[in-house]
């Protein structure tokens, strides 16, 4: 994961000129300046305003806006406004709106309102982003472009309506050719749902059961290319007129489309990280680690985030809304302890990350946000996150060097993480604690507590060989690329339970899985646990939420306290037949990483650690000091030592 050159590390925040009067835009963009901000992204929600009706264009006041925030020396990001399609657009269109499981229209009212596959909508979409990009593109004041907004958020990637049903059903046709192969591909002989022709298929909602797994897959795929369809609309709109970098901000655990595909046409990928409204709302740990780090956020869901999105953006990403005091779409809302604005933005930083934005500027009196902090109160005092974005400001500049390159290092360990895989198991869970991206999340955060840095990897990555240990947790099907990339691998692979156990079209394998390159054996059948249910390990820990039986062989290194085959090696590949609780996964990845010579460190709960090409970086998400080599990390703090 390396870049040709090491990049300026910022700070930047989240603008909304349009909500306040234009006299304060100035005094505002001066604060900004000399917060030590970089970068102000506007725009993003601002059609109406741009376009109170159809075809009546009012661009003066972004003009001013843009101008005013360039006169301070601060850089815009602009956004296409693509996410808040205006009132009168739904008048125009008024079945671009989405529709959901139920069959219920998703109506105006919010933002997001409208289905990635209406043809009218990409139209209008095209034609606002070709008017900003004629307007702004040579702008020097705007440096990057953000399209649209959190693809995803709010549940909206999947859309029940005609238009989804159009393209699903065009989708298909061009994808199988002939229905006898698509007939074939899902297996449409089982219960006779066998289709004479493409306009027979309906979209996978409301069943009497469950839809046919490929079905859904497929459905799912077809989603998620609309996503990246409708994103490439823009991206190749505002690369005709400007040559400033071009992000999209994801959403943290949003899965339903491969952000992979869309990073694909862009040039940075960026997230919006809420690290205590993604506790409580997201996390699937339990009321004691919440209780543990309500104020500080999961010691390693920030981390894994930041990893998979310097993936997506291939080195190349940023942090576009970091969460600055309490939010207010989350269960419970508290705020955060003192340090965390700053020891959230260093972290970001130690990942690799080129800006920091803060979301957002100043708190909004009005509407669905009034309730979310900014770095300035609505009566344009200082909020908490000020001082300390100030501060993160003051120690860039003068402790760059610790940062190294823009890789932020080269780890010796990587996670294999797949959409597809996701969705695959949404389709066909088989047991209802089975989550593609907890046991992914899970494998993550053992890597993270014995002190390792990890690079994540996308399924068809194809050389591995900057590596000497890669692990690919319940990968559902493995690519062609990886699997030619696994034949070449030097290092050890650890490789998850359900990990090559489908086809593409979500079958069971011939030769029965694991259909994993370099290893052989043979999963006889699978059972799912209750909550309550464990599978004790003779080496110590636990199997839960799901258990493989596999032929015994040679190959086995260790056993349930039953005697069952539970952990299975031949040469380089070592095979879980279970989902592995914290301690059992970790003594497996501490025992790979010695017989690989990747040194390993365990840490306090709350520490974590983070090597870039010059420095470690350590990181206490507790609530109390903790000791680090004998040092004291300060509650909600951060320091940084010379490697070697």
């Amino acid at each position: 994961m390396t870049t040709a050159n090491a990049r300026k590390r910022t700070l930047g925040v989240c603008y909304y000129p349009e909500h306040w009067p234009e006299d304060s835009w100035a005094m505002d963009a001066a604060l900004m300046a000399e917060t030590g901000l970089t970068w102000v992204r506007i725009g993003e929600f601002a059609w109406s305003r741009i376009e109170p009706s159809a075809g009546d264009l009012r661009w003066d006041w972004l003009d001013r806006a843009i101008a005013t925030l360039g006169k301070a020396g601060l850089k815009v990001v602009l956004g296409t406004p693509t996410a808040t399609p205006p009132r009168w657009m739904i008048e125009k269109w008024p079945d671009m709106l989405a529709v959901d499981k139920n069959n219920d229209v998703r109506k105006f009212g919010s933002r997001r309102h409208y289905c990635f596959s209406h043809v009218g909508y990409r139209e209008e979409s095209a034609r606002i982003t070709q008017l900003l990009a004629e307007r702004y593109g040579n702008n020097p004041h705007v440096a990057a472009w953000q399209t649209d907004n959190e693809y995803g958020c709010h549940d909206t990637v999947h859309s029940y309506g005609a238009s989804a049903l159009a393209g699903f059903r065009a989708w298909l046709e061009a994808k199988y050719i002939t229905i006898e192969a698509l007939n074939a591909a899902w297996g449409n002989v089982f219960w006779s749902m066998d289709y004479d022709r493409f306009d027979q298929i309906e979209l996978p909602n409301q069943t009497v059961t469950e839809p046919n797994p490929s079905h859904e897959l497929d459905y799912r795929r077809f989603s998620s290319d609309a996503v990246v369809e409708f994103n490439k609309i823009q991206s190749d709109i505002l690369r005709a007129h400007s040559k400033a970098p071009l992000a999209h901000n994801y959403m943290g655990k949003t899965t339903e489309f491969d952000h992979f595909a869309v990073g694909d046409d862009l040039d940075i990928a960026s997230w919006d990280s809420y690290p205590l409204g993604f506790l409580e709302q997201k996390s699937l740990d339990g009321d004691v680690h919440k209780a543990e780090f309500m104020r500080q956020g999961d010691p390693d869901f920030q981390a894994f985030h930041h990893d998979i999105y310097r993936a997506v953006g291939k080195g190349r990403w940023w942090v576009m809304e970091q969460q600055p005091g309490p939010v207010n779409w989350a269960p419970f809302n508290p705020a955060p302890l003192p340090g965390m604005a700053r020891l959230w933005a260093w972290e970001a930083f130690a990942h690799g990350a080129e800006a920091v934005c803060y979301f957002r500027w100043r708190q909004a009196p009005f509407a669905q946000e009034q309730m979310h902090a900014g770095l300035l109160r609505p009566d344009s005092q200082p909020a908490p996150a000020l001082g300390e974005a100030a501060s993160v400001a003051r120690e860039l500049s003068s402790n760059i060097d610790a940062l190294g390159d823009a890789d932020a290092g080269q780890p010796s360990v990587a996670l294999v993480f797949d959409y597809v895989s996701m969705w695959a198991w949404v389709a066909q869970p088989q047991g209802q604690s089975f989550d593609y991206f907890q046991m992914c999340f899970e494998y993550y955060r053992a890597l993270r507590k014995l002190g390792l840095s990890v690079d994540i990897l996308r399924p068809d990555t194809d050389d591995l060989s900057a590596y000497k240990v890669v692990v690919m947790p319940a990968l559902y099907h493995v690519t062609d690329a990886l699997s030619a990339a696994l034949d070449q691998f030097e290092g050890v692979v650890i490789a998850g339970p359900r990990s090559g156990s489908k086809t593409k079209n979500l079958s069971i394998p011939q030769t029965l899985a694991p259909d994993i390159q370099g290893l052989n054996c043979t999963v006889e059948y699978v059972e799912t646990l209750r909550p309550d249910a464990r599978i004790a390990l003779a080496g110590g820990g636990c199997f839960e939420h799901w258990f493989e039986k596999l032929e015994d062989h040679a190959g086995v290194i260790e056993r349930t306290d039953t005697g069952a085959p539970a952990v299975v090696r031949q040469n380089n590949v070592l095979y879980l037949a279970g989902w592995p609780d914290q301690s059992a996964l970790m003594r497996v990845i501490q025992g790979v990483c010695a017989e690989q010579g990747v040194p390993v460190e365990l840490v306090e709960n709350g520490l974590r650690i983070r090597d870039t090409s010059s420095h470690r970086f350590v990181f206490n998400y507790g609530a109390k000091p903790a000791k680090y080599r004998g040092d004291e990390i300060p509650a909600a703090g951060v320091k940084w030592y010379p490697l070697g």
